[in-house]
């Protein structure tokens, strides 16, 4: 897998960034009844390491050496029938998953890739075979080089000048009316990422209890092969030269980016402290695990990475004794995740053992539902909107994304086409490294991408368990955690061109709700008789709360959701608004699809609260109310 690199604008440098890791190819079933992912093999120039998941009870599964030999088989099977230049197999490793890692003694290319796992699919022992591969750092948008660095002074007070995302009304989190009430303390934040950076404005006690998963001497920068312990970036630096195979011919190569200090810092900045800028739950702790190097990280190493960090056991690495509840990944690459992919069944095991999966959607302007983990069964996938509210220009979107969060509009207004990057406001600000590949010294950083649109819903979420925690209430689950997220979330303040979740995230709300001291200033739109209200458009979760005043003598209302796409629910509530799962309403209309349909008969004089839950994420619905005297 390879890291979203997000837009970045530093102090020292005016550059930008964007960060993405490993992909899962859609899944296609297959004569053979296993299931083979394939979407994967259009990411990189050549293929020689797959991931192959045999059945439970199977002598395979339990025995590698049958494993290797079934997979030798398959080899031979596509010597004769699809390689010109003959190749060979052996066996690397056993997932903590329980899939096998296999690899070929030379690369092989997209078809050939395919050849073989299709034989490979056709052991009847097998259930999923899919490519491990490694994503390319993405470099999307470069910051003008005539921008004028940033001074900074060591003093949170530049957290009014530069850290909008924490406080803007219109764009930002919420999370500074969140900090009367919460801190995240006692809760452990696992940022799967490059590691971490020295910098005196992050706690590091747990730098040293992290692990560097990345085994592959080549990716991680040393001189062997093998995870080591310690959650420290070494950089993660590309040249044209020394790291050919993971860059276009002829590309200069990159600076080292220093992601994961920058990610960690916006969840866990130190906080009043007289120096730098402010993190969101400050007095959480950040549990850095190395899982991106040069030219990225691979699949199977994030997937352990995710086991590992929610308290999983992983052979040959001592367990975690900090285990994170809350998994925070802004990392990505191409292809659709499934629940028995390798990725999907890691994130399934992180969410038994209570933690919530925090994935950044991803910068490619496109469907979430293509990239991965993004795509993953149960986790939270992350959109980005700028300080305006709009949808950031670079960010995916789909009915996948639970929730959006500041992440950087880079431009003036968040408007592409007539703005100008030269814009503080258009990224997101923490700690970061001034070394160019090796770590230096310790400064401060725009970046802007859904990579750090995910911290703010970490960090959110370390504030709603450590609230909880103190107030001695029960410990939400992740899927709580959600409901949470999206029962809150602000609404954006006008239409989005694509749906990006139920809002925008509101931690101050979240953390309300949870401590059960809910707001009660969830926005209301107000209908007009018998005028269609078009153009309603929310993410999947998203609720959006509408009322009618009923006169007295009214013989029935009538309401109605109609047209648009996607699928929506209609619950209603005389006097009050129903509650956001809609379980108190008194009349509902649940139907699949977008027309619902709610008759009162006889209805009261008073205020009828209507509120439209998304099932699935909608757009261009309308909403009808009217009644007859």
């Amino acid at each position: 897998m390879k890291s979203f690199r997000s837009f970045r604008l530093s102090a020292i440098a005016a550059a930008m960034v964007l960060a993405v890791p490993a992909a899962h190819a859609a899944d296609v079933a297959q004569p053979s009844i296993a299931k083979m992912s394939v979407s994967g093999l259009s990411t990189a120039k050549g293929f020689d390491r797959f991931i192959v998941t045999y059945r439970n009870g199977t002598t395979e599964h339990l025995d590698r050496s049958a494993a290797l030999q079934n997979v030798k088989a398959a080899v031979g099977r596509a010597n004769r029938s699809a390689f010109s230049v003959p190749v060979s197999a052996s066996y690397q490793r056993k997932l903590a998953i329980g899939s096998d890692l296999v690899r070929t003694s030379r690369k092989l290319n997209a078809s050939e890739a395919s050849a073989l796992m299709q034989q490979i699919a056709a052991d009847p022992a097998v259930a999923h075979v899919e490519p491990d591969v490694m994503m390319r750092a993405v470099r999307d948008i470069a910051a003008p080089t005539n921008v004028t660095p940033q001074t900074f002074t060591p003093d949170d007070t530049y957290y009014a000048k530069y850290q909008w995302h924490f406080s803007n009304a219109t764009g930002g989190a919420n999370i500074n009316n969140a900090w009367d009430i919460a801190d995240g303390n006692g809760v452990t934040v696992a940022v799967l990422d490059t590691g971490i950076t020295q910098h005196p404005d992050i706690d590091l006690s747990l730098a040293d209890a992290g692990y560097d998963f990345i085994i592959d001497a080549f990716v991680s920068g040393r001189s062997a092969d093998g995870r080591v312990p310690g959650g420290w970036d070494n950089g993660d630096w590309t040249t044209g030269d020394t790291y050919a195979q993971c860059r276009n011919a002829g590309d200069p190569g990159e600076n080292s980016s220093w992601h994961g200090t920058h990610v960690s810092g916006t969840i866990a900045e130190l906080t009043n402290n007289g120096t730098g800028m402010a993190g969101i739950a400050y007095k959480a702790k950040v549990l850095p695990v190395r899982v991106l190097g040069h030219c990225g990280g691979y699949t199977s190493d994030i997937a352990d990475a995710i086991v590992w960090a929610s308290g999983g056991h992983v052979d040959g690495v001592p367990d975690n004794t900090h285990p994170a509840q809350v998994i925070s990944m802004s990392l990505g690459g191409g292809g659709n995740c499934t629940a028995d992919s390798v990725t999907g069944q890691a994130i399934a095991g992180a969410i038994s053992r209570g933690a919530s999966v925090v994935v950044a959607a991803g910068n490619n302007n496109a469907d979430v539902a293509n990239y991965s983990p993004a795509s993953c069964p149960g986790v939270i996938a992350v959109a980005s909107n700028g300080i305006t509210g709009k949808r950031a220009f670079y960010s995916n979107y789909g009915s996948g994304v639970l929730i959006s969060a500041p992440g950087g509009g880079v431009y003036t207004n968040d408007d592409p086409n007539t703005g100008t990057q030269a814009n503080p406001e258009g990224f997101v600000w923490s700690a970061i490294n001034s070394g160019t590949t090796v770590p230096a010294n310790a400064t401060y950083g725009g970046m802007a991408g859904t990579s750090q649109a995910t911290p703010h819903v970490s960090g959110t979420i370390a504030m709603i368990l450590g609230a909880t925690q103190q107030a001695g209430l029960p410990t939400p689950t992740p899927a709580q955690i959600k409901n949470l997220l999206t029962s809150t979330a602000r609404r954006f303040p006008a239409t989005i061109d694509k749906p990006i979740g139920a809002g925008i995230v509101n931690a101050f709300a979240a953390v309300n709700k949870a401590l059960g001291n809910d707001t009660g200033n969830e926005p209301v739109v107000a209908l007009t008789k018998g005028v269609l209200l078009g153009g309603q458009s929310g993410g999947t979760g998203a609720s959006i709360l509408y009322s009618i005043d009923v006169p007295a003598g009214a013989r029935s209302l009538n309401i109605r959701t109609l047209g648009g796409t996607g699928d929506v629910s209609l619950f209603v509530k005389a006097g009050s608004a129903p509650a956001s799962d809609g379980g108190n309403a008194d009349f509902r209309s649940v139907k699949p699809g977008n027309s619902e349909a709610v008759v009162v008969a006889q209805p009261q004089t008073t205020t009828y609260y209507i509120r439209v839950l998304a099932v699935q994420a909608f757009d261009k619905v309308s909403v009808l109310a009217t009644y007859t005297q």
